[in-house]
């Protein structure tokens, strides 16, 4: 007998919309954290002395950390109780704000941005579980995704925004200050309208060994990832450790295979949906990640835009994205089902890459790049529906471990894509400039070829979803889309 999940919330209980806002705030805050220090680097160079080399550990720390402990997380809420790592997991990640905002060396600052990375597993791995266990009806728990997803979607290009405004009007420092007031109201929201819950108790799944493999594994290969940029992607250091992630990984599949009380049941990759849809989404991610890195950029090193004015011109594809999953993702959900509008929103972000693969070097920002901006919604309606795909497949006991799994990959997505794209860019760039080509041209050279790869991720990414995944019968119900 489960002892996992509290009685069900009423139908329209307020408190169950409260903990939405509450699950959402706390998404919302780790995605600015995630992308509002890109603008805020040069600065953060200048001010503590960071070597070109070190810099990079600023977001490198922040990821290895996050991307490694999510699927811990995830499995360990089902264990102890997701509310309980909801709190914890905000509590450290709040500390370590403060910690990184009075960091005056480049140590200090590292050491804060990986317990920063940590509390954001932790809470970020049973976000989703919780939220599908308080929205089951199909059109309410659309809405409810649509929402959880427009904070992840929309956060990344609001966070550079928000960057660029608070590195120029006051000083980097403020970007992670601000997270002190937002961290402390989601702690105090959370405490009231996250419902409580049990856990299934250790005995269920405390497989310390597996958690070592799969943490030591996780870790290995995106410190591996994420250090392609400076040793290149057929080194000795990343062939060795992408090896011993391999071997370390391939550990952990067996010791689930054997283990009385696995972390991971192996079951939960039988799943088409949550099996294909993780897949879909490191394909999707990575590709798009790397695109906010490297037009940003692109703005910078080649336009001349300043901080604040590489935000305000990202800015547009943060409010389709807004509105189209707010104002009709859910909808188009109930009417047409979650695969057709992945679908369609694959083929719309193909479009995002396609036209930045003939990005000029004097590019005008109305006619090359603001139409880039609106074909971003796109992302409005994949993630949105991938999200619905992937937990689909999990039942309620196993929620928190769908949802860890599902935002490690996504970790794993958006290192890889910056690693290996942002590598390919480099390479191509010093070609370019061996043969002749001014800086400006090199830098754009390089940036088209690595939007032509991440073009081929999304046409990868939207064969995935056409052959693997499939709209669940629920969710295709006619008298669903009628309602909505």
């Amino acid at each position: 007998m489960r002892a996992h999940a509290p009685a069900p919330a009423p139908a329209h209980s307020p408190s169950r919309f409260l903990a939405l806002a509450v699950l959402a705030g706390s998404m919302l805050m780790t995605v600015l954290d995630g992308s509002i220090v890109t603008v805020a680097m040069p600065a953060m160079q200048a001010s503590l002395g960071f070597t070109p080399a070190g810099l990079s550990w600023v977001v490198n720390a922040y990821l290895i950390a996050f991307g490694a402990l999510l699927l811990l997380a995830g499995r360990l809420g089902d264990l102890i109780g997701r509310r309980r790592m909801f709190l914890a997991g905000t509590a450290v990640f709040t500390g370590a704000s403060l910690l990184a905002a009075v960091a005056a060396s480049p140590g200090l600052l590292i050491a804060a941005r990986f317990l920063q990375g940590a509390g954001s597993a932790m809470s970020s791995a049973v976000g989703l579980g919780i939220l599908v266990t308080l929205f089951t009806e199909p059109r309410e728990r659309a809405r409810a995704i649509a929402v959880f997803s427009f904070t992840g979607a929309a956060g990344a290009s609001l966070g550079q925004v928000l960057g660029g405004l608070l590195t120029d009007a006051l000083s980097w420092h403020w970007i992670f200050f601000i997270n002190l007031p937002i961290g402390a109201a989601t702690l105090a929201l959370a405490v009231r309208a996250l419902p409580a819950d049990r856990g299934l108790g250790l005995r269920a799944g405390a497989d310390a060994l597996g958690a070592l493999l799969v943490t030591a594994g996780l870790t290995t290969g995106i410190y591996a990832v994420v250090r392609i940029e400076e040793h290149g992607a057929a080194s000795v250091h990343t062939l060795g450790l992408g090896a011993l992630s391999l071997a370390l990984l391939a550990g952990f599949l067996v010791r689930q295979r054997r283990a009385a009380t696995p972390l991971m049941p192996l079951r939960i990759l039988r799943s088409r949906a949550v099996a294909g849809a993780n897949l879909v989404q490191l394909l999707m991610v990575a590709a798009l990640f790397a695109f906010q890195i490297l037009v940003a950029l692109y703005l910078q090193q080649v336009r001349g835009y300043d901080a604040t004015a590489t935000g305000l011109a990202m800015l547009p594809a943060a409010l389709v994205i807004g509105a189209v999953s707010l104002g009709g993702a859910a909808r188009l959900i109930a009417r047409f089902g979650e695969r057709a509008v992945l679908l369609t929103g694959i083929t719309l972000l193909i479009g995002v890459l396609g036209l930045l693969t003939r990005l000029p070097v004097h590019a005008s920002y109305a006619v090359d790049l603001l139409p880039v901006m609106l074909l971003a919604a796109g992302f409005g309606l994949a993630l949105p529906a991938l999200t619905a795909l992937g937990m689909s497949g999990a039942d309620e006991a196993d929620a928190g471990l769908a949802s860890g799994l599902f935002n490690t990959t996504q970790q794993i997505g958006m290192a890889l894509g910056v690693a290996v794209l942002s590598t390919l860019a480099a390479a191509r760039t010093e070609a370019l400039e061996a043969a002749g080509r001014s800086a400006a041209e090199a830098l754009t050279g390089g940036y088209r070829l690595a939007f032509a790869v991440g073009t081929g991720l999304l046409v990868a990414a939207l064969a995935v979803a056409a052959t693997v995944l499939r709209t669940p019968e629920k969710a295709a119900n006619p008298e669903v889309a009628m309602a909505a």
